[in-house]
């Protein structure tokens, strides 16, 4: 009888494990559509006007708290950033980026095929790779959040690619 309690938790790690896969993915493709919506919209409405848009959307909770912490203060800092950086460069990004994700999470999502595991690889591995090189030329505490999130669902993926193809070696 102690055989198949010994075996639960390790069914019970995968499907946890699992779980995690898909919560990850799901994050991803909600992040990367927002990304899409707020590159459209700095690109249709440019950035001065986004900027007035997040100033005048946070007026209130600065009415109610003076001293700004936590989202309030990073979506201005955000515009405030957005007003001094390369708007074109930020748009592409913020498009590229977003449209990246959602495909990829909607693939990857719906079981799209064994091909998109070396590609979600490699998407996620450049991710994180330019947001390292990004760390290393100015350190953010956001970029670090999101570089680990990155590389957390970058492990997922190789986690998942190897159950996919030893399911597909065992089932030939």
């Amino acid at each position: 009888m102690p055989a198949p309690r010994a075996a639960e938790p390790v069914l019970k790690v995968k499907s946890l494990v699992h779980l995690a896969y898909l919560v990850t993915i799901a994050i991803k493709g909600i992040d990367g559509a927002i990304e899409t919506i707020l590159g459209l919209l700095i690109w249709i409405s440019g950035p001065a006007r986004f900027n007035a848009f997040l100033l005048q959307f946070t007026a209130p909770e600065l009415v109610e708290n003076p001293s700004p912490r936590g989202f309030t203060e990073f979506l201005r800092n955000a515009a405030s950033q957005l007003m001094d950086s390369s708007i074109s460069f930020i748009v592409f990004y913020l498009l590229v980026h977003g449209i990246l994700k959602v495909v990829l999470a909607l693939v990857l999502l719906t079981g799209g095929g064994r091909w998109v595991y070396p590609v979600a690889t490699f998407i996620l591995t450049g991710f994180v790779g330019f947001m390292s090189f990004h760390l290393a030329e100015h350190w953010s505490n956001w970029v670090l959040v999101f570089a680990l999130f990155d590389f957390v669902t970058l492990l997922l993926v190789l986690n998942e690619c190897r159950k996919e193809k030893s399911h597909h070696l065992h089932h030939k």
